[in-house]
């Protein structure tokens, strides 16, 4: 492991830094998107909610490579060319969000429905009560499991490596190529993974204390 960071620690560090990236630009689009579908499914209008249903099961059950690969080769034959590393962004992003949105809207529903009846009744409209006093109790009923998402994305992040995307894992796969230490070289990657969930995982059980 030694040797393989001291010959490719640079290769590596921008590996885990596209890792880093992709996981950011995901994980704050997929909980943006995530919310607002989840929100969708209780909202009254009957039409939206099967939107917002099939959008989620949808991206829910469809494989994270399959979406990916859509954007990588399906996408650029028809309408633009885009990297690899968007593309996986973009699939991440979409997969990701139809998990967060479960999430979320299980949030919304552990939440007394006599809370949104009364912010109607006082003249709050829906988006209104679901802003002010909704939302910000339903996300404190789901820090833990929107934690295990987001530690989720960034090892889904990895498919990356499939589509030229530079991450770590794809990173790891030229190394071990190179070097011919496959079991030192994905023992780093393991390594820096771990360094990039172990604290997402305690800080998560921090705030989850800490908002009990």
């Amino acid at each position: 492991m030694i040797s393989i960071f001291q010959n490719y620690g640079g290769t590596l560090l921008y590996g885990l830094g596209q890792t880093l990236l992709c996981s950011l630009i995901a994980l704050f689009f997929a909980l943006i998107i995530g919310s607002a579908f989840a929100i969708l499914e209780v909202f009254p209008n009957k039409f939206l909610r099967v939107i917002s249903r099939v959008y989620i099961e949808l991206f829910r059950n469809i494989p994270l490579l399959v979406i990916t690969m859509f954007f990588y080769v399906v996408i650029p034959m028809y309408v633009v060319e885009i990297s690899g590393f968007v593309s996986g962004t973009i699939g991440l992003t979409l997969y990701s969000s139809a998990f967060i949105a479960e999430t979320v809207r299980s949030g919304i529903q552990s939440v007394d429905p006599g809370q949104m009846e009364g912010a109607r009744a006082n003249g709050l409209s829906f988006w209104q009560a679901m802003r002010y006093i909704i939302l910000p109790q339903a996300f404190r009923y789901v820090i833990p499991p929107l934690g295990n998402q987001f530690i989720n994305l960034v090892k889904n992040s990895s498919v990356l490596a499939f589509v030229a995307g530079f991450d770590l894992m794809y990173q790891g796969n030229v190394i071990a190529s190179d070097s011919l230490q496959s079991m030192s070289t994905y023992l780093c990657v393991g390594v820096l993974y771990l360094i990039l969930t172990l604290p997402l995982s305690y800080y998560m059980r921090y705030l989850e204390k800490k908002l009990a």
